[in-house]
């Protein structure tokens, strides 16, 4: 007998058993299932109109964001920090999409396929090895990178700051004390999130690399400016605005990228 016809035969002497010893899956479970996620939704809906109309929960708006700040660590929620600290293990850009996409898809695509190769009906935990200590191993693996994105703690600045020797020398303003006072500004405000500075940092959102902004002549006021309000200076910019910072710091901002005439 072929796999398949003693697949079809379980399946026949499973329809018997259930037809004679139990209830079908349909009408009876199917619709335990049904009141049971109505329940869930209804509970989902009543909290959030709780949270929305009360302050039992916590309030519905937090402070307002600060794009100044230097001292906010960002997270993500709970349930991402294990691929939060995936990020740190892989780093940008060599393979940082290993840890984004790699990893997590083949993952996946192992535990889709799984049921399709194990057709076994054997379930006891003694004689599946393989299974349980693959199980165990993940199970682990999660809870430590969990506990590591958890407790880690903010390395971006540190490491931008780190290049900021090398920036002064290549770019000759090793004895400027404002424009080294800017450049820690600059790594301190994650600015290298959306800008890159002679290999460092990310281009997002089409801001462009800094490494040459001080060859454009442009001015320590209209950097000041630019900085406070860059809507103003060049509509349609999606950079925030940083007049939060306040006037001294960004006119130690606007000296570093001055003081940037390229490498």
């Amino acid at each position: 007998m072929s796999a398949l016809d003693e697949r079809r035969a379980q399946f026949q002497r499973y329809k018997e058993d259930v037809k004679e010893r139990g209830k079908p899956f349909y009408p009876f479970a199917m619709f335990h299932d049904t009141v049971m996620s109505l329940v869930v939704v209804s509970v989902i809906v009543g909290l959030a109109v709780i949270w929305k109309y009360t302050s039992v929960l916590g309030s519905l708006i937090g402070p307002e964001a600060d794009p100044g700040t230097r001292t906010f660590v960002p997270r993500p929620d709970w349930y991402f920090y294990f691929l939060f600290y995936l990020l740190r293990i892989f780093k940008w850009p060599e393979s940082v999409i290993l840890a984004t996409v790699g990893i997590p898809t083949i993952l996946l695509i192992i535990l889709l396929i799984l049921p399709f190769v194990d057709l076994r009906r054997e379930r006891r935990l003694s004689r599946r090895p393989v299974a349980v200590v693959a199980a165990a191993l993940t199970v682990v693996s999660m809870g430590a990178l969990t506990y590591k994105g958890a407790t880690a703690q903010e390395a971006i600045a540190s490491e931008v700051k780190a290049a900021i020797p090398s920036w002064a020398k290549k770019q000759g303003f090793s004895g400027n004390q404002n424009a080294i006072a800017g450049a820690n500004l600059f790594a301190e405000s994650g600015c290298t999130n959306c800008h890159t500075y002679l290999g460092t940092g990310n281009s997002n959102l089409g801001a462009p690399d800094l490494s040459a902004e001080g060859a454009k002549n442009k001015g320590v006021q209209f950097q000041i400016d630019h900085l406070k309000c860059p809507s103003c200076v060049n509509p349609g910019s999606p950079m925030p605005a940083f007049a939060a910072l306040g006037t001294d710091n960004l006119r130690k901002l606007a000296a570093f990228l001055e003081a940037s005439k390229g490498s």
